[in-house]
């Protein structure tokens, strides 16, 4: 790896002894440089690559991430206005243990994905689910959020256990939302609300039987506003998959990205901050 250039001397006359000595200390120095250079070439395995790698980064040394701002528990300005949340300390975390800095670009979800064709930034942290349109189009780290739909019924009700069982009942739904559709598809006969509010509070006065939502808004729900009287009847057995989003062109991004959210989800930091904002670990 390193070679040892003879020692140019062509005015010095230099004796056997202190040649020899010389060309020994030469050795020496190139073997050693050389061990040096071999042993800081790897990493021990799986662990996350550092920042010193080139991941094309929209700022060197810098991961430039996309999120919200509005999307409480997930990404969302405190008391104090700073940027906090789940997603953001995700974020945070994975930055760290890649040794890099973290900006984030608060962007609205309409615009989100065009901000990162576009390259104003290297990745979404903004609960973006994984499917298969998307997929076509960008990369995705492993998931870092587990949520499956669930029912949610008032906690003295035994009569709903599975989604079967929401057939003639009655159910409040955004008519605009996947859970609308989950719930019809049951049977169930849907009240049109504005959002999981709304529903909730129809739920606790009696006027509908149940609400379909995820499990992620629930355990928000039951966090801060607990406790509520109200319980998870029945899940889906396919849950949806959150992740970081990249352009196809950041596979080195994506694989030094899940190399540190495996090494976090091991020293039990994401289910440290899972906890924190739910209650529960909802990272795997």
């Amino acid at each position: 790896m390193y070679s040892i250039v003879p020692f140019p001397t062509p005015f010095v006359r230099i004796s056997m002894p202190t040649a020899r000595r010389l060309s020994a200390l030469a050795l020496a120095l190139g073997t050693a440089l050389t061990l040096a250079a071999c042993g800081s070439s790897g990493s021990s395995s799986g662990a996350a690559p550092s920042a010193g790698d080139d991941f094309d980064l929209v700022s060197a040394g810098t991961l430039t991430v996309a999120t919200e701002g509005t999307y409480r528990p997930f990404t969302f300005h405190d008391a104090s206005g700073d940027l906090v949340g789940f997603d953001v300390e995700i974020a945070e975390a994975v930055a760290d243990k890649l040794g890099l800095d973290v900006k984030f670009q608060e962007t609205q979800w309409d615009a989100i994905f065009a901000g990162l064709d576009a390259g104003r930034f290297d990745v979404i942290a903004n609960q973006v689910s994984i499917n298969p349109e998307r997929e076509e189009k960008y990369l995705f780290s492993e998931p870092y959020t587990v949520s499956p739909g669930v029912i949610v019924v008032p906690e003295d009700d035994d009569s709903i256990s599975s989604f079967d069982d929401l057939a003639g009942k009655t159910t409040a739904q955004s008519l605009t939302s996947n859970w609308y559709e989950l719930a019809t598809e049951a049977g169930a006969n849907v009240e049109a609300v504005e959002g999981w509010a709304q529903a909730v509070a129809l739920l606790q006065q009696g006027r509908v039987d149940a609400t379909v939502n995820d499990n992620l808004t629930f355990l928000d729900y039951e966090k801060n506003e607990g406790p509520t009287g109200l319980k998870i009847a029945a899940e889906t057995d396919d849950p949806a998959y959150n992740a970081f989003a990249f352009t196809r062109d950041k596979q080195a991004l994506v694989e030094a990205v899940d190399a540190a959210l495996a090494e976090l989800r091991e020293e039990g930091v994401l289910a440290e901050i899972s906890e924190k904002y739910f209650g529960a670990d909802v990272t795997q």
